[in-house]
């Protein structure tokens, strides 16, 4: 019996020594040994103060920064780098292949012999169609008796001028036409995620941007998941689909020459932390804001989430903001490490929310609440206090 005693004596000063052991480790700093999904706040904070990281910004989210930040983002608009534009003079170019058709007023002189006879009135005119050609690489085609003839780089009306000038003398009151019945030149070419692929030839009428899209076919991707990019001569700007769709002045008016890109390029985030699920998840074009963006990952937990430990991790500019910390240290891609802090607590910080923008690849991470590391240090408490509980009434 006293060895029975004995062993559950040294069993029950074993069991406390442990659980002293690890209460003096937890409670000296070794927290860290808890499991966790992510920093807490402090350490957070610790990160951008330690000289081992340095370079790290961290900006407290407010109305000033998100204000700035937004400015930044201001969508440059079609309308006001392109210009809305007017339907482009009708110009004949290489290529074109053209129909030209001459008139004589009765009695015929120099094309009798080979016109068609059209009734207008008591007397006949004569007309005398010519093959169709092609405008050849000098810009110039030829009209029989009137000879080599400007085309290229002029409208049809001017080169109507041109031949009826060089027939007058030679013909009976010469009346010219000249039609366009193919043209390569004035085309704006569509391609990316798209249908079909086109050169799309315009005309006098003007055609836009969204009829550009739908000539070819339309886009392959959901409107609200696409950017078009307007390639006019060294200038490319880009704007999401929806706004286009969305603002008629944006629907600009196409010029020769332009490039039309679909581009299928989706942004996403990634939640991570105490939140309604961690993933990444796609946005939409034109963007979407941190209140947003919590929403579509399910929003804080109510038992696991610090409110006033929501970060926002990304690589900005370096000129975006008046950096905390200067100077500011870059990443080889000029980049600068940020670290956006955002204090759910404060009702203020719900309409900061709604315009600070997310961007491309940002990480968004929720930190846990004290309360939950305190209740995780007390479950391993409570395990390695357990067998001293159980050998307690072994000792009476």
């Amino acid at each position: 019996m006293k060895g029975r005693v004995k062993n559950v004596m040294m069993n029950l000063v074993s069991a406390k020594s442990l659980a002293m052991i690890t209460l003096s480790l937890l409670l000296s700093g070794c927290a860290g040994w808890l499991p966790s999904s992510g920093p807490s706040v402090s350490e957070v904070r610790d990160a951008a103060e330690s000289p081992r990281l340095s370079g790290i910004q961290l900006v407290d989210l407010n109305d000033s920064v998100a204000r700035r930040l937004l400015a930044q983002r201001k969508q440059e608009l079609f309308s006001e780098k392109l210009g809305v534009g007017k339907p482009a003079a009708w110009i004949i170019g290489t290529g074109d292949v053209v129909e030209v058709s001459i008139w004589e007023a009765p009695p015929g002189t120099l094309f009798s012999s080979s016109a068609l006879e059209t009734k207008s009135g008591p007397a006949s005119s004569r007309v005398t169609p010519f093959p169709e050609q092609m405008v050849d690489s000098d810009g110039l085609i030829t009209i029989p008796f009137a000879g080599k003839i400007r085309a290229g780089g002029r409208t049809p009306q001017q080169v109507e001028a041109e031949v009826a000038e060089r027939l007058r003398g030679l013909a009976n009151q010469p009346q010219v036409l000249v039609r366009v019945l193919r043209n390569t030149h004035a085309t704006v070419t569509v391609v990316g995620e798209v249908a079909t692929s086109a050169r799309m030839p315009l005309t006098p009428g003007g055609e836009r941007l969204l009829d550009a899209l739908a000539a070819s076919g339309g886009v392959r991707q959901p409107v609200n998941k696409m950017t078009i990019q307007v390639t006019r001569g060294d200038s490319v700007q880009s704007m999401p689909l929806e706004m286009v769709i969305r603002d008629p002045r944006q629907n600009i008016t196409l010029q020769p020459g332009d490039v039309v890109t679909a581009l299928h390029q989706p942004s996403s985030f990634t939640l991570l932390g105490a939140t309604g699920k961690n993933e990444e998840i796609n946005f939409e074009a034109q963007g979407i804001s941190l209140a947003q963006a919590l929403a579509r990952g399910g929003g804080l937990q109510d038992t696991r989430a610090n409110a006033q430990g929501v970060f926002v991790f990304r690589l900005e500019s370096a000129d975006a903001l008046d950096w905390p910390s200067k100077p500011a240290q870059t990443t080889p891609d000029g980049k600068v490490p940020v670290i956006y802090r955002a204090d759910l607590k404060d009702p203020a910080t719900f309409f900061v929310a709604q315009s600070f923008p997310v961007n491309n690849k940002d990480v968004l991470y929720v930190a846990n609440a004290p309360s939950v590391e305190l209740q995780k240090f007390l479950n391993i408490i409570m395990t390695l206090a357990y067998p001293v509980i159980n050998v307690i009434p072994l000792t009476r």
